[in-house]
């Protein structure tokens, strides 16, 4: 009976530190400061492409360095670089054993403005075959950052001129896929491509809590701190999209997060805190970001977006994305017990949220990667709208949501719990 008492006395104990903790790190007045500028006009609505967005990565990386976070090697301090690069299809040419090609049947996912490629320059050879699965093979080929002749089987006659949508998302690199239709095998071959290259800068803000047992399992908190910039004026003359919860709020999250777990400093796993970049033009700094991390090492990732409202369960709640996909949410709401706050599964599945964030890349990838939100996708009234501003939030609960999610995540963060992995053969 003593060791009972005694057991239960730690428990509480421990989460009494963890919760008073949390209330002096994680208080309103932080909170709001820090939305404040984020969403201020200042930023011009951190449009991803312009250079109103940097003033935003100055602040966050800013904000790291003062909580006292470590920079991830290879980086310009805080800021994780990239470029994307847009190739536009010049010509193309080539043959297989003295055979030439048909340009049409020729597909080049490159960087290069004039590519020649023959057998003799090293290629890796690899097999599209009849009954794989076109598009997620090809994917995994470009991602691969290597160079590869792949021979397509003609069975996707129909299908192969969609491969031209990889030229779409290609970050700068060295290495270039040749895709070629075909039903030879050849032992020859010459293949030149030339298309325009235009490049266009892009940057993450990352930094890292290394573990203290554990640094070889991560555990990631992000969100995207772009928006969509200046459009034309409404009816009071107001034309920047100041974005306050779409997602200042979440970029808000991550700061405050890194500050509170900097200060606990009890971190067993290595924690990442990431802010991405050029989610509203389709994914790009979280796709890049997901590429610099072997997945099976990423134990967990808590994206976090849209939480400066009510949920439609009203204060003390929010809902995770994909919540029956992994055991997350339930070792979330576990760590929860007894503070008033619970965490739902999402309740507008047929908005198919879980796919429409920065957590689905490395999802995809078997991450138990989850979203975290309180928007009410039915009929939230500011969503991308110029009247998305601070006043339309609520900071003191959304003070305690950053709160509950710091406790919630208390024992994955310690290494005590693992969510199972995403079950990537039932993703659609």
């Amino acid at each position: 009976m003593q060791k009972i008492v005694m057991s239960w006395l730690l428990t509480t104990t421990t989460f009494f530190v963890f919760g008073q903790k949390a209330d002096d790190v994680i208080n309103t007045k932080e909170v709001e400061r820090i939305e404040r500028i984020l969403a201020s006009d200042d930023m011009r609505g951190r449009r991803a492409f312009t250079p109103d967005i940097d003033k935003a990565a100055d602040f966050i990386a800013g904000e790291f360095r003062k909580a006292g976070l470590q920079t991830m090697a290879g980086h310009n301090g805080f800021k994780q670089e990239f470029a994307m690069v847009r190739p536009k299809f010049i010509s193309a040419a080539g043959n297989f054993d003295g055979e030439a090609l048909d340009a049409k049947n020729i597909i080049v996912v490159t960087c290069i403005p004039q590519l020649k490629i023959s057998h003799a320059a090293g290629y890796e050879k690899v097999f599209i075959k009849a009954g794989d699965t076109l598009q997620a093979v090809a994917r995994r080929l470009v991602r691969s950052n290597k160079n590869m002749l792949v021979l397509v089987d003609r069975s996707f006659a129909n299908g192969f001129g969609n491969l031209t949508r990889l030229k779409n998302t290609i970050f700068k690199t060295d290495k270039s896929v040749v895709f070629v239709l075909t039903d030879k095998d050849p032992s020859k071959y010459e293949i030149e491509a030339v298309h325009e290259i235009t490049e266009q800068k892009l940057m993450n803000i990352v930094g890292i809590l290394p573990g203290k047992s554990k640094k070889d399992e991560y555990v990631i908190f992000s969100a995207h701190y772009d928006h969509i910039g200046v459009g034309k004026p409404d009816n009071t003359g107001d034309s920047i999209y100041n974005g306050a919860n779409d997602d200042a709020a979440g970029t808000t999250a991550v700061i405050m997060l890194a500050d509170y777990f900097k200060k606990l400093n009890n971190n067993e796993r290595t924690i990442v805190f990431a802010a991405f970049t050029a989610e509203e033009v389709g994914g790009f700094g979280s796709q890049y970001f997901s590429r610099q991390f072997d997945p099976a090492k990423v134990m967990a990732m808590f994206n976090i977006e849209m939480i400066g409202t009510e949920s439609k369960w009203g204060k003390n709640s929010a809902y995770i994305t994909g919540y029956e996909k992994t055991d997350m949410g339930a070792i979330m709401q576990k760590n929860l017990e007894g503070t008033g706050f619970t965490f739902y599964p999402d309740p507008y599945p047929q908005q198919q949220l879980f796919y429409r964030s920065d957590n689905a890349t490395l999802a995809r990838l078997g991450v138990p990667a989850h979203t975290i939100s309180t928007a009410k996708m039915d009929g939230e009234p500011h969503y991308h709208k110029v009247t998305d501003h601070i006043e339309t939030l609520d900071m003191e609960n959304m003070s305690m949501i950053i709160r509950s999610i710091a406790l919630a995540s208390k024992s994955i963060v310690a290494g005590k719990d693992t969510p199972g992995r995403v079950k990537v053969e039932e993703l659609r």
